[in-house]
């Protein structure tokens, strides 16, 4: 048994799907959200969809950040990692703009002060601002507070985001086919509409990567920051704390940040970058997929069975997923089915077209490549291509 289910976490879910398998999949399997007819206005040339998804236990890094160092302003990235979880997502099927987001923030009241509560809303309203800025418009509806100290131990800070979309400008990757090129979109880096330079870790994978980075003494200290029934020969087993500097190289330049600064940084948005290609090219583009629970491994659940997705020019992983993999011992194997290794979103496409959206991402700061290629399969299955190792998933 990995680490990663020793810890009472799945990167795969699978026991959430077993429990959903018999719910309606909706107009399009396929698609990366489910998407349902037109309920609340009934045009049969429209639909709606209604995605939720959050922060995940990256809050609760913050929570020990924000306690070792003070900065309640690390809140804010979190507010944004639990907006564009459900964002980015919502790209993926096509959906740009006109959103409606609705908040839900339980936290335990005897651990988690006014302050941060403040910070995390006032966070989300900013990202907004920002987002309204580069012409994408999410209407921020308010949410569910709870005080809910027997149920959470810190704080979950969690969305549900909404939208009424026509049928004719939806991704639904039923165009996947053999021949496609995949095109790679960083999550690392420092987009032009990002302040600061972002590790690209995202908000998966951050369970492993608390664990298996931070010194024990985080056990001994914030009790209140995991499970207390977890065996503790799995709990807080790393070398590093949060406010060790690291040294690390981007294109070329020379940087540093702090361990707690590369675990926290806030989940990138694509969103710029998608309303351009959704609104001018939208023809070019034959799927989408992003890679958050399940890493690498994602795409398995969204391309035709038919087909073999073959990665063999994936992005460099970024420092910080080097640093957990030398923390942790994991395999590649595993690393690349729990995290996204850098790369975080996949535009499939038909090679001619490839050029022109790696450009328009590079316009924006953000780096792009073809990563990889559709191939005809008898059976379905992903081939990851690391220097001169395959690593295969079915």
């Amino acid at each position: 048994m990995s680490l990663y289910s020793k810890r009472g976490v799945s990167a795969q879910k699978e026991e959430v799907h077993a429990a959903t398998r018999n719910l309606d999949k909706g107009l399009y399997p396929k698609a990366f959200c489910k998407i349902y007819p037109d309920v609340l206005c009934g045009d049969d040339q429209w639909v709606n969809v209604m995605h939720a998804d959050g922060a995940g236990t990256k809050s609760i890094l913050a929570y020990l950040y924000w306690k070792e160092t003070g900065d309640v302003s690390v809140w804010k990235g979190i507010a944004q990692d639990a907006i564009v979880m459900n964002l980015d997502d919502l790209l993926c099927v096509g959906i740009y703009d006109n959103l409606l987001f609705s908040s839900t923030i339980d936290r335990n009241k005897n651990v988690i002060p006014a302050e941060v509560l403040e910070a995390v809303i006032s966070g989300t309203q900013e990202f907004f601002d920002m987002m309204k800025s580069v012409g994408v418009n999410i209407t921020y509806m308010g949410g569910e507070t709870a005080d809910v100290g027997d149920v959470v131990r810190t704080i979950a800070v969690n969305g549900t985001m909404t939208s009424r979309w026509p049928k004719s400008k939806l991704i639904t990757n039923e165009k996947i086919k053999a021949g496609n090129v995949i095109v790679g979109l960083a999550g690392f880096g420092k987009a032009d509409y990002e302040n600061s330079y972002n590790s690209g870790i995202a908000s998966n994978g951050l369970t492993s990567a608390r664990h298996d980075m931070l010194q024990k003494n985080y056990a001994e200290d914030y009790r209140e920051s995991f499970d207390n029934s977890l065996d503790e020969s799995v709990v807080y087993i790393g070398p590093h704390r949060l406010r060790e500097n690291i040294q690390y190289s981007l294109r070329n330049e020379q940087l540093s940040a702090t361990v707690g600064e590369l675990l926290l940084s806030p989940t990138r948005t694509f969103a710029p970058i998608l309303k351009e290609l959704l609104e001018d090219h939208f023809e070019k583009i034959n799927g989408l997929i992003h890679c958050s629970g399940g890493g690498q491994t994602k795409c398995l659940k969204y391309v035709p069975d038919n087909v073999r997705v073959i990665k063999d020019n994936l992005f460099e992983p970024p420092i910080i997923f080097k640093l957990i993999q030398q923390a942790s011992g994991s395999d590649d194997k595993e690393m690349y089915q729990v995290f996204n290794m850098g790369t975080r979103l996949e535009i499939y496409t038909n090679e001619k077209d490839a050029a022109t959206i790696i450009s328009i991402a590079k316009k924006f700061g953000v780096d792009a490549q073809v990563i990889g290629r559709v191939e005809e399969s008898v059976n379905k299955e992903l081939v990851i291509k690391k220097h001169k190792n395959e690593i295969v998933f079915i």
